[in-house]
């Protein structure tokens, strides 16, 4: 039958949102701007399989890091974020980008200009073995025991106790922010838990793309945004302007030509709104969201491959 390795069944933990705090039982970890993606290693087999929230298989798209079966002692399945680093920060739009190329000769440049690096932060299986039910700390463990880090993989550091202190160095570094986790929280496959909890400065979220107003010039003003309740319904989040990049607004208008349709919400109070099917999926960075639903100071980061649009949920927001 094949186990959760063989299936390739293993679904990434997701994670709340939280102010920051101290707690002896919690570690702190850098939260990195990056891909989140599962890693199957078999140093045995010589087999390298990495893959996305999707689980859509990434290799030919970082083929440098498709040696990365070498530096694990058994087959395991590793969690952790695909980053590329700028001037010693991790870079959303250099490993977003990589993430939309389709061409062979671009990927391999990139992959010599700007190379992704795997930080690897949970073991979810090793050696036949299922982990998911043991502890974080004992999990940690065996990551360490069982990675070897070389410039492609690195396992992630942690801090413990001091929380608060943590997040504020990492926000006067400008970096994205911080997620504590439980020392004895086991892994909740695909489900957001409470064990796990990010401190940031800005939010971001994941929304579906349901249309966009023109600009004068025939290219994208703004895009609307929206996400599902619980009964499966479009909600109307409002909109964002800054931050489209001329690629991603020539991507989505190509796709908006071919699949037009009615505005998705009952009340159509937007003009001159080009409406198309809700299948694409964006992240959105802002400073907080109103009681209207509605997002202050967004900024578009980028399209996502690694997202379904049945993920872009109120429940993000709880």
């Amino acid at each position: 039958m094949g186990d959760l390795f063989e299936k390739r069944e293993a679904r990434a933990m997701l994670l709340t949102e939280e102010e920051p705090f101290d707690s002896d039982d919690h570690i702190f970890e850098l939260k990195l701007d990056g891909i989140r993606c599962l890693l199957y290693l078999d140093p045995k087999a010589a087999m390298t399989d990495l893959r996305n929230k999707r689980n859509k298989h990434l290799n030919n798209t970082y083929p440098e890091l498709s040696q990365l079966h070498k530096q694990a002692l058994d087959k395991c399945i590793v969690d952790g974020e695909l980053i590329v680093m700028d001037e010693g920060k991790p870079d959303f739009y250099e490993v977003q980008r990589r993430s939309l190329m389709m061409d062979s000769f671009k990927i391999e440049l990139a992959a010599k200009m700007k190379p992704v690096i795997f930080v690897a932060y949970d073991l979810v299986y090793l050696k036949d073995e299922e982990l998911i039910h043991k502890s974080l700390m004992e999990r940690k463990k065996r990551l360490q025991e069982t990675i070897k880090e070389n410039e492609a993989i690195s396992i992630s550091r942690y801090i413990e106790n001091k929380g608060i202190e943590f997040y504020e160095t990492v926000a006067n570094q400008d970096l994205e922010g911080v997620v504590a986790k439980r020392k004895d929280s086991i892994y909740y496959m695909g489900k957001r838990s409470k064990a796990w909890v990010k401190f940031k400065k800005m939010y971001d979220a994941d929304f579906v793309i349901v249309g966009y107003v023109p600009s004068v010039l025939g290219g994208i003003k703004s895009l609307l945004l929206a996400v599902y309740d619980e009964a499966g319904k479009l909600v109307d989040q409002g909109h964002v302007s800054l931050g489209i990049s001329k690629e991603d607004a020539k991507k989505i208008m190509k796709f908006a030509y071919i699949n037009e349709m009615e505005s998705p919400f009952e009340q159509d109070k937007f003009n001159d709104t080009e409406w198309f099917k809700p299948e694409l999926v964006c992240i959105v960075e802002f400073m907080m969201r109103t009681k209207s639903g509605h997002l202050r100071q967004p900024v578009f980061k980028g399209l996502r491959q690694d997202k379904l649009v049945s993920e872009c949920t109120l429940e993000q927001f709880n």
